[in-house]
């Protein structure tokens, strides 16, 4: 009787992995991200299937957030934007048409963006403006913590919100997995409306876990928003502790917009916030007629899993594989998709000037790992390679030229790219593109510079652990 159950068990179990291989199959995924996955299941059954179920379904399909309704609030874009102009280079203009087609990004005029380069400096200027709100606060984070930073920032919440003015919390269900329910029932009680971006509980536990949401917006009466790399956590504001009593520093790159670029993150919040709480909020208050403060032009661009098109890859690989002068790329993670990869040692062959900073160690030696899997083809090619050394480099930034920059939440990453819902601005500006290059300069000053030689005598037991583990990259 065992050997029939056992041999019943065998024959189900077998048929469910050729199942969901074949599911794997006919979602025509990227290839690159197919045979891992089927990799996982051939190689560890019992826990590829249980991997599969919570990491590896696909999304793409379900419309959590309807073009219905993102196209309702970006309509009220349009009509601030009304007094626009052109403003955006020649060269530039097949890249805003191609946001514009596929994340409804509207190009907003003549904001003023304030960089940070530290998380104290982001966080007192954060609430100071919160300390002026007179009708809305919105914010949203990937991690919001129950630490000195997040109570901060929590007390000056709630004091506005005795004060009368509305406020709005979103935060992500998973990266706030160790903050107590009642760290949120408190600012609940308080008259804050809080909630977690894509709940997970089980059974639904498997079809969500794996798709978070990594936006960072604070959205202050329309008028001041914060758009960046920088969560609510002590990390950010202290630095980072590795284990010797000492901490080191947490680079990040945040930042304050005032003017237009502000109803773009508006435009983000109240689309996840509609998709979350299922309330239509809008109107003239929460979309003030803009100032126009400077002469540049961006476009606030939210990306997600969801729909058909990977909007951030693919506005990335356009703005790469066009550049005439160089390319300097400021990330915490680097695992790119083989055509971004491609582009940037393209443009590396073509004699172009293009950069790579990341840190010297990260915060997952898997991903360190499979990240520098890459970097020998890169200095191949003649990508610049440095490392950052005092801390963490959690920075992103893209500058492409001298006039244009790409910042945001977004890492260059699959996770980031084809996962995460993220939310990224593309300033056309060549201002503001000369102060991050005067920024990343500064950051390279801090960084060990790579040499092939150097590089190419690191031990063969590193090279295969780092080939093995790029297997896995897509997943990671």
């Amino acid at each position: 009787m065992l050997q029939i159950l056992s041999t019943i068990f065998l024959v189900v179990y077998t048929l469910t992995i050729i199942g969901v291989v074949l599911v794997i199959i006919t979602d025509n995924r990227n290839p690159l991200k197919t045979l891992p996955w089927i990799l996982v299941l051939v190689l560890a059954p019992g826990a590829g299937l249980a991997i599969y179920f919570f990491f590896g379904q696909n999304l793409s399909k379900r419309r959590i957030i309807s073009r219905r309704t993102r196209k309702r609030i970006t309509t009220r874009l349009e009509e601030n934007d009304a007094a626009g102009g052109t403003g955006i280079p020649p060269q530039r203009l097949p890249l805003a048409r191609l946001l514009s087609q596929t994340a409804l990004a509207v190009p907003l005029y003549g904001s003023r963006l304030t960089p940070y380069v530290d998380g104290k400096t982001k966080m007192d200027a954060l609430l100071e403006a919160i300390a002026g709100a007179r009708h809305h606060i919105h914010i949203q984070y990937y991690i919001f913590s129950d630490d000195e930073t997040g109570r901060r920032l929590r007390d000056a919440l709630t004091a506005k919100a005795r004060e009368g003015v509305e406020v709005r919390i979103l935060y992500d269900d998973v990266g706030c997995t160790g903050v107590k329910n009642a760290f949120f029932e408190g600012m609940r009680a308080e008259g804050i409306e809080a909630y977690s971006f894509l709940h997970v509980k089980f059974p639904r536990f498997t079809s969500k876990v794996n798709y978070r949401n990594h936006r960072k917006i604070g959205v202050i009466d329309g008028r001041i928003g914060f758009i960046g790399g920088m969560n609510v956590a002590d990390r950010y504001v202290l630095g980072i502790e590795r284990g010797n009593g000492k901490r080191e520093r947490w680079r990040d790159t945040h930042f304050r917009i005032e003017g237009s670029g502000v109803a773009g993150l508006q435009a983000s919040f109240l689309s996840d916030w509609s998709a979350t709480t299922k309330q239509a909020v809008g109107g003239p208050a929460y979309f003030p007629a803009p100032e126009r403060l400077t002469d540049n032009v961006m476009q606030i661009v939210p990306s997600g899993p969801l729909g058909k098109w990977r909007t951030l890859l693919q506005a990335v690989e356009y703005a790469v594989s066009r550049a005439a002068q160089r390319v300097w790329v400021e990330t915490p993670y680097y695992l790119p998709s083989e055509t971004l990869n491609a582009a940037l040692q393209e443009a590396a062959l073509a004699g172009i000037d293009v950069r790579l900073m990341l840190p010297e160690r990260s915060d997952s030696r898997v991903v360190d790992l499979a990240s520098h899997s890459y970097l020998d083809d890169m200095m191949q090619a003649g990508v610049k390679i440095a490392f950052y050394t005092p801390g963490f480099l959690h920075s992103k930034l893209l500058l492409i030229d001298d006039d244009l920059a790409v910042v945001g939440s977004a890492n260059m990453d699959f996770r980031s790219f084809e996962h995460n819902f993220e939310v990224n601005a593309f300033v056309y500006d060549r201002a503001f593109n000369a102060r991050l290059a005067a920024i990343y300069e500064t950051d390279l000053g801090d960084c060990r510079r790579v040499t092939p030689g150097d590089w190419f005598r690191r031990p063969r037991t590193r090279r295969w652990a780092e080939s093995f583990m790029r297997i896995f990259s897509p997943l990671l």
